[in-house]
């Protein structure tokens, strides 16, 4: 494929889109909102387009916007984890790539009908999954992207998989809000996410985002966006409707994502505000990754098949895939004004 080919874009009558072949990133998007503003809700990295990427891992190189992974996740040494967690943390696989193999490589572009982009990728032949394939549809008639996601395996299995948006926030703290609606239960991570960059106390259950249980004490509000400290975090939330949004106030609107809590029954909050010191992040990464998941904080397939304490309460944290029977998802993007 030439170079040229490594970005695709489509405009229509409420937006314009960009979709990379590495990693099948979605970004940058703009949204015309029907007061007639323009909006560009979807992250990219501050590092894209420096010099000396190319050594990174794929899925760092030029980390913008949304993408699937499969398997989610990146499994963690079990060292000073609670036993619970540590006892079922197994070693990585060796092919083992941060959020999977579409995560880190380029795509195929696939012939797709008008006003739409269609990619595939081939997995590795010691995988289970066999190809991934995406496309991406702007709606006609809105603000709004609907993408669907297939899985074909070779042979039956099961794996942890999610969604990864990451959306753009204003440079003002607290000038965004996280818009969730009503859920059974949220959890803290149970280590550091970032070692010297905590927020949240460790391993901890909360109801409320506005008041989740703090690494110092009492309590903090993970709702209002960038925060204030330097800090790199993970919250799972369990028993959402299926969507959540992020409202920008600085810019005057809101984001809302859709999915399909029956194959991602949990959301996966990733705080990036600038915790990370060491490069590329270079402590000015400042995102919020908003990713419906079936996994356990991430933590890889190890970990994800294993008995966890979040599958032990009832919340899975793999799927089951079948070769006769490929897996399909969707979900949708939307902006609106405030």
């Amino acid at each position: 494929m030439k170079g040229g080919d490594d970005y695709r874009g489509l405009g229509w009558a409420y937006g314009a889109l960009t979709v990379q072949r590495l990693g099948a990133m979605l970004a940058p998007v703009t949204f015309i909102l029907q007061d007639g503003r323009q909006v560009s809700p979807m992250h990219i990295a501050p590092w894209s387009n420096e010099p000396g990427t190319e050594a990174l891992p794929g899925i760092l190189r030029k980390l913008r916007g949304e993408w699937p992974c499969v398997p989610f996740g990146y499994s963690v040494p079990a060292e000073g984890w609670p036993g619970n967690w540590a006892r079922v943390m197994g070693s990585p696989e060796p092919e083992e790539e941060v959020h999977g193999h579409g995560s880190n490589h380029e795509w195929t572009w696939q012939a797709s009908g008008s006003g739409s982009l269609s990619m595939s990728l081939a997995y590795p032949q010691a995988s289970p999954v066999e190809r991934v394939e995406r496309t991406v549809r702007p709606d006609p008639s809105a603000p709004a992207i609907d993408i669907e996601f297939r899985i074909v395996v070779r042979r039956a299995c099961r794996l942890p998989i999610g969604l990864h948006p990451v959306f753009r926030l204003p440079f003002e703290t607290g000038a965004a809000t996280l818009e969730l609606g009503r859920f059974y239960e949220g959890r803290t991570y149970p280590h550091d996410v970032e070692p010297g960059a905590e927020l949240f106390a460790r391993g901890k259950s909360f109801a409320d985002l506005t008041s989740v249980p703090a690494r110092a004490g009492g309590m903090a509000d993970a709702s209002r966006l960038p925060l204030t400290a330097d800090t790199e975090e993970l919250l799972q939330i369990e028993g959402l409707d299926g969507t959540a949004a992020l409202a920008n106030h600085a810019e005057g609107y809101r984001v809302k994502l859709s999915w399909q809590k029956a194959h991602f029954p949990s959301l996966l909050l990733w705080y990036s505000n600038r915790g990370r010191k060491a490069a590329p992040w270079n402590g000015r990464h400042v995102a919020i990754g908003i990713e419906p998941i079936c996994s356990p904080f991430g933590l890889g397939p190890a970990t994800a098949l294993a008995d966890n304490p979040i599958a032990q309460s009832g919340i899975a944290t793999a799927l089951e895939f079948s070769p006769e029977n490929p897996f399909v998802t969707r979900y949708r993007i939307e902006a609106s004004a405030l």
